[in-house]
């Protein structure tokens, strides 16, 4: 008879340890909710989450030379990230649409066209423009023309083509006047050498002849350009190189006369 108290306090024990564990666990849930409703919906605007860092090929050596293995010349990996943009970089965005687009005089209209159709063999002005109206800037630049720096840029393009290209031709491919200025060229061997356009061949040519001819006013090709300026119809650029005067004018353009000799001799 003395065994049933004990066994009716071991049943009570045993109910008041399970009563008990039923309770620490509704708590520990009743907690988990609050802990996630604070983070999700009170702390959450407060989170700073670090941009994401993306890699890509289109600088990097690896896509160039079809390897994944890094040059050594190559900056370490770190230079090669690119962050997604700030919240500055988007109102920048966003305020540089709302700014005028950059107007180009018709010098910088030339060196800017010259420098898109001399940059790849695809380049190909739009068959859609008027050629006696200018050119919509946003067609053959490379960069915001809206952006405060455009001005800047633009100067940039304007210097590095001629100083790239001092001597550039616009000739037609079966013209007796063209061969005879390219044979003119050819025999001064200039470095850095002419860049010289078929214009009559390429598949832009009804648009670009006009609009060089109203950039340049020149009525005809073959056009030269030294330093980004014409030196006019055939006729003047047979005196020029008959008194000498065109060879003046292509070295201040930056161009060296017997270039591949004069390198070979230092």
């Amino acid at each position: 008879m003395s065994t049933l108290p004990i066994t009716s306090i071991l049943h009570s024990l045993q109910h008041q340890r399970k009563s008990l564990n039923h309770r620490a666990t509704s708590l520990a849930l009743i907690s988990l909710i609050v802990v996630s409703f604070y983070i999700f919906f009170v702390a959450r605007p407060s989170l700073d989450l670090a941009p994401i860092a993306l890699r890509t090929d289109a600088l990097g050596h690896a896509g160039t030379h079809g390897s994944h293995q890094q040059d050594r010349d190559d900056p370490p990996p770190s230079s090669r990230l690119f962050r997604l943009p700030s919240n500055s970089q988007r109102k920048t965005v966003v305020t540089n649409v709302n700014r005028p687009q950059i107007e180009l005089d018709e010098s910088q209209e030339l060196a800017a066209v010259a420098a898109f159709i001399a940059a790849l063999p695809q380049n190909m002005i739009p068959r859609s423009i008027d050629p006696a109206k200018p050119i919509d800037p946003q067609l053959v630049l490379d960069f915001d023309t809206r952006s405060p720096r455009a001005a800047d840029e633009l100067n940039q393009i304007v210097q590095d083509v001629w100083s790239r290209y001092p001597v550039m031709l616009f000739t037609k491919a079966h013209n007796a006047h063209s061969r005879e200025i390219r044979r003119i060229i050819a025999v001064m061997d200039l470095q850095p050498p002419p860049m010289t356009f078929e214009v009559d061949q390429r598949e832009d040519s009804e648009v670009l002849i006009p609009l060089l001819h109203r950039l340049t006013s020149s009525t005809d090709l073959p056009l030269m350009l030294i330093g980004g300026k014409s030196v006019g119809s055939i006729a003047a650029i047979r005196e020029l190189n008959e008194s000498g005067e065109l060879h003046r004018l292509i070295t201040n353009a930056g161009a060296v006369l017997d270039g591949r000799k004069k390198k070979k001799v230092h």
